[in-house]
This record gives C-alpha cells, sequence and structure tokens, in this order.
C-alpha cells in the first residue's frame, strides 16, 4: 500500500486519540496494569493532542500516514531530547517521543512512513543522532526499531504508570544529514 505523510492538524487530533488508545492496548497488555489501559479516556487524550498540535515549535512535530481514503493510520512525534542525560555528548540530539500504527494496519508501511519521515525532519533541522525510549518487555517495538538502525543503549529507567514501575530501554542511533 502507498501512504502519503503530511503534518499532523488539529483536526487529526481525534484520530491520534484512537489510535493512541488502540496502539497502548493492544502493544502494551500484560506490560502495563489493565486498570491503566481500561482507564485511558478518548476525551482526554484528544484535548491532549489537540492542544499539543496547536502549540508544537519546531523543531517537534507530528506526521501522520493517511492512505487513499485520507484517514488516519499512524503518527509519530520527534522534538529535540527531553532529557539532558539523554543528549549525546557532541552531537545534537532529537527524540522519537512516540510512534503508533492503528493494530489493524499494522504490517503495512504506514509505520515505517512515519518513522522516516520523523527522522528526516530531525536531521532537516541540523540534528545527528537521536533516541527514543521503549518499554523493555515490548519485543516487537524493539524488533521494529532494531530492524530501522536503532541500537539499545543498555540505559534504563523506571516509567511510573499506573502505580507500578515499569522499565524502559534507551535506544540511539545516528542521522544522515538531509539531502534535499
Amino acid at each position: 500500500m502507498k501512504w502519503t505523510v503530511r503534518r499532523a492538524v488539529p483536526a487529526d487530533a481525534g484520530r491520534i486519540a484512537e489510535i493512541n488508545i488502540e496502539g497502548w492496548r493492544a502493544a502494551y497488555r500484560g506490560l502495563l496494569p489493565d486498570s491503566y489501559l481500561d482507564g485511558m479516556r478518548y476525551e482526554t487524550l484528544r484535548e491532549r493532542w489537540s492542544t499539543g498540535l496547536r502549540s508544537y515549535t519546531e523543531p517537534a512535530a507530528m506526521f501522520v500516514a493517511v492512505g487513499p481514503d485520507p484517514v488516519v493510520r499512524a503518527y509519530a512525534f520527534v522534538s529535540a531530547a527531553r532529557q539532558e542525560t539523554d543528549r549525546h555528548p557532541n552531537l545534537p540530539t532529537g527524540e522519537l517521543c512516540a510512534i503508533y500504527a492503528d493494530p489493524r494496519w499494522r504490517g503495512t508501511g504506514a509505520g515505517f512512513a512515519v518513522h522516516q519521515a520523523a527522522l528526516g525532519h530531525l536531521a532537516a533541522h541540523g540534528y545527528r543522532h537521536a533516541v527514543l525510549w521503549v518499554l523493555a518487555g515490548n519485543a516487537p517495538a524493539r524488533r521494529f526499531y532494531e530492524a530501522r538502525g536503532w541500537k539499545c543503549d543498555d540505559v534504563l529507567q523506571d516509567l511510573p504508570l499506573g502505580g507500578e514501575p515499569i522499565p524502559e530501554v534507551r535506544y540511539s542511533r545516528g542521522l544522515q544529514e538531509s539531502r534535499t
């Protein structure tokens, strides 16, 4: 399938919220507390994404993949590295903060398409290194990242969700200068 990738706009917030909830419930059941996953609310996430899409400033950006039916099927959000400890000592460092595909559309290339657009955006804004955090137990996501050149740094942190610490591991990779 051919995917069209574009910058997300506030009108996409509802669909992004749906993918966020469906993606988390599909990927994290058994890794996060059921009470947390079941407690995710569409209205809350729609408002959060809508507000964010109205206020993000470069280099922060969100990309969406749409098919021929113009429905958003995947999204990715990037920014400058959010934590000082994630920054490379010598290279400008960006972060892949979020990437999700509608579970019904996984394996179709939608996630790959937004991944490439997001990393291209970081490179075009001068970033030469990127990081991301993934739940340590999320083997499918880790395989996705590793197949796309990400390397596990073996840096761990706990994500405090639902009252339980959930182990996350950091991945990183170099970024190529954008050639346009």
